[in-house]
This record gives C-alpha cells, sequence and structure tokens, in this order.
C-alpha cells in the first residue's frame, strides 16, 4: 500500500525490500507493542511479526495457522514506528502483508457484512435505528461495540454547500456519533469558518477496508472520498482513524492527484491550534479538568497529538496519562474480531485511567476518535470527544450548534 517505487523482494508477500531489511531487531519496539504487554509472545511483537514476514516471504516456512494468527493480532497501532530507532515502517509491511494474504483468504463473514454496510449511509442509518430501538428495550448483549445511546431518528443537519472548509464526516461516526460533528461545527463556525459537510457523496474513507488488506476496496473508496470533495478546499477530520487515513491516500492511490488531497487534509484540532487566538473566549461553565487519552491513529500515524492540549488548554485542564501512549485496544475492527486480546490490552489503558482520576479528580476522558471512545466507555468511563467539551464552553456567546 505504498507509493514508493523503491525495489521489492518478489517473494510470496512481495513486501519493499528496504522496508522489510530495517529492522535490526533491537527490541525497543517491544515495550510500545500493546499485544506483546499482554502476551509476552514473541510472535505478538514487531520484531517478531517482521521475522515471521521475512521467513513466509523468503519461502522458509508456510503461511501457517500460526502465523496467520501473527498477523491477525497486530492492532496496527504503529506505536513500535514511534520508538523505532530505525525507522522501520511497520504500518506498512503489516498493510502489505495482510493485502497480499486476503489475495488468498477471505476476511471473517462478520467484517464482510460490516464493510459492506459502512459504504451503505442509508442502510448503515437504517439499522442503526433499529439497533437503537433494541437498545432501549435492553435486547442487545452488552458486549457489543455500540455508543451508550444510539440515535433514534436521522440528526444529520442540511449541509451548507461551498464552506470554507470541508468536515470530513465519514460513516460510522456520522450515524452514531453526530452530536460530535455538531459540536465541531459549532467551535468552527465560533472561530469565523464556514462549514460544509462531505455527506454521503463521500461517505466512507476506507479505514477499516485497508486494515483489513483489501487494498482495492480501500482504493475505490479513497477514489469516491476525493471525487465528492472540492479541489483546494482544506479538510479536516474529527475522527484520528478517518484522519490517518485520507492523509495515506497519497500512498494508497499513488498518483499526484491523491498526493494533493492528501496534503490538504489535517485534524480539526491541528487546524485550530494553528491560530489559537481566533477560538473563542469561554463564557458558560466552569473550568474543568479531563484526562486525554491520544488515538493511536493521532498520536502515532498523524504526530498531532499535542494539539488537542493547544486547544483545550483555554476551556479545561488536562490530565496526561502514565502509560506513555500505548494503545486501548480498539484499533478500528479489532475488538470485534478480537474481543479477548483487546479487553485484556483496555486493562492497561482503563488502568491508567483510574490512577489519573484518583491523584487528580478528574471524572471525564477525552478522545478524538469513536473507536476508542466507544472501547473505553464500554469499561465504564465517561468519553468524550474534546471539542464538545470547547463547545459547551462557548455555547453562551454562539448559540449552539445543538439549538439550530
Amino acid at each position: 500500500m505504498t507509493g514508493s517505487s523503491s525495489p521489492r523482494t518478489g517473494g510470496v508477500l512481495d513486501l519493499r525490500d528496504d522496508a522489510l531489511a530495517s529492522c535490526v531487531a533491537c527490541g525497543l519496539c517491544l515495550p510500545h507493542c500493546p499485544t506483546y504487554r499482554v502476551t509476552g509472545d514473541e510472535r505478538r511483537s514487531p520484531r517478531g511479526r517482521i521475522a515471521l514476514m521475512r521467513a513466509v516471504d523468503e519461502g522458509a516456512t508456510a503461511p501457517d495457522a500460526e502465523w496467520l494468527e501473527a498477523m491477525d493480532t497486530c492492532i496496527l497501532c504503529r506505536g513500535c514506528e514511534t520508538a523505532c530507532p530505525s525507522a522501520v515502517p511497520f504500518g506498512e509491511l503489516m498493510s502489505d502483508t495482510r493485502a497480499a494474504v486476503t489475495r488468498t483468504r477471505q476476511v471473517p463473514l462478520r467484517l464482510r457484512v460490516g464493510l459492506a454496510v459502512l459504504v451503505r449511509p442509508r442502510l448503515l442509518r437504517g439499522l442503526s435505528r433499529i439497533l437503537a430501538l433494541l437498545q432501549r428495550l435492553h435486547l442487545l448483549p452488552g458486549r457489543l461495540p455500540l455508543p451508550g445511546r444510539l440515535p433514534m431518528r436521522d440528526p444529520r443537519q442540511k449541509g451548507r454547500v461551498g464552506g470554507e472548509v470541508v468536515l470530513f464526516t465519514g460513516c460510522v461516526m456520522d450515524a452514531w456519533q453526530p452530536e460530535v460533528h455538531a459540536a465541531v461545527e459549532e467551535v468552527l463556525e465560533a472561530c469565523g469558518a464556514t462549514v460544509s459537510r462531505s455527506g454521503d457523496a463521500a461517505g466512507c474513507c476506507g479505514a477499516l477496508h485497508a486494515h483489513a488488506g483489501l487494498e482495492g476496496a480501500a482504493r475505490s473508496l479513497a477514489e469516491r472520498v476525493m471525487a465528492a470533495i472540492p479541489e483546494q478546499v482544506p479538510v479536516l477530520v474529527d475522527s484520528a482513524g478517518c484522519g490517518a487515513t485520507l492523509r495515506g491516500y497519497g500512498s494508497l492511490v499513488g498518483t499526484p492527484e491523491a498526493a494533493a488531497f492528501s496534503a490538504r487534509v489535517q485534524d480539526v484540532h491541528e487546524w485550530l491550534a494553528a491560530d489559537i487566538d481566533r477560538m473563542p473566549a469561554a463564557t458558560v461553565g466552569k473550568r474543568s479538568t479531563v484526562i486525554v487519552q491520544d488515538p493511536c491513529h493521532l498520536r502515532h500515524a498523524q504526530g498531532c497529538h499535542g494539539s488537542v492540549r493547544t486547544v483545550l488548554a483555554p476551556y479545561a485542564d488536562t490530565v496526561e496519562l502514565d502509560d506513555e501512549g500505548l494503545c486501548c485496544g480498539a484499533g478500528g475492527a479489532f475488538s470485534v474480531l478480537q474481543p479477548e486480546l483487546a479487553s485484556e490490552v483496555r486493562l492497561r489503558k482503563t488502568a491508567s485511567i483510574r490512577r489519573a482520576m484518583a491523584t487528580t479528580g478528574a471524572e471525564a476522558v477525552v478522545s478524538a476518535n469513536p473507536g476508542c471512545a466507544i472501547h473505553l466507555a464500554a469499561a465504564g468511563h465517561v468519553v468524550r470527544h474534546p471539542l464538545e467539551v470547547v463547545a459547551e464552553r462557548i455555547r453562551g456567546k454562539q448559540g449552539g450548534a445543538h439549538g439550530r
């Protein structure tokens, strides 16, 4: 899934040769790998997985069930990339490996069904309303990865045509957490920006398709997104996973047009932090204390997690976790496909959150990614999007998107 012209191995997996060779097996990645931390199994570490990739690529071993399990249990958090002194592009290696695997093995049926729904916005909203009804009747198993209260009605606002910026609304977040988009739009408008929404024409970004190794499907979705969004307009994203995917379109699609599109994508906090003086003063409510949980795709893939602190600073006191940004275990569809391992990984994050609450009195967590928010809320935490906190503090002056 890389646009690099570097030579490939020509082996079974056909990985980029210099990427595969860049790992020197130093082991500095091990403490930053969530699956290695909970299992202690070298096959569940970046170093171990790369060794397994090399063995299969060279034909020294076959991709048996054990080998596939090692690849399937990677969350793709990319925490190892941040820690690696050799700049090993582990995310690229894993994505290319999964793409090679899916050419001979189908992804699980439940994932195929879920991905098929994501790319059909009307179907997604219709099924979501059914789930909302079942949720209110207490007929849904508590283990399902759903928000605490799905909307019963279609809560989307009529989008403006021709805004100064485009807010990418995606698929699941648009259907399940529309209040986040409303809060983000409220903050952007309070800063003087006119906002249009990407809407159904753009739809799903293809993040989960790419994670599953469905490279062709991810590329098709990327082309649809790019065709639906006007040229030259900044594209702002309030979901870390979507943002990382949109910023990777240049590599995924491999065209100058895709690279130009990726260059104008920004996380919404990054865009706001670049001119923090335009943020309005807080006018209502008291200053709260919130714990910041960094989504992996904001911290490791995009590297702009500091912007969340910058944007929150005028409105709330922020508390850092003591786990050095370790993954929470959500990982897109990971918590659905690997529920036991995802729960074990989450235990470390929730322990860190509880320590922070005990010492600071903070009662809420903020996370700029829907998957992380849902996964952590399922463990009993109050989780909000950072810009929901900001919107509440400025609402007295601006009137509020929720009331429009």
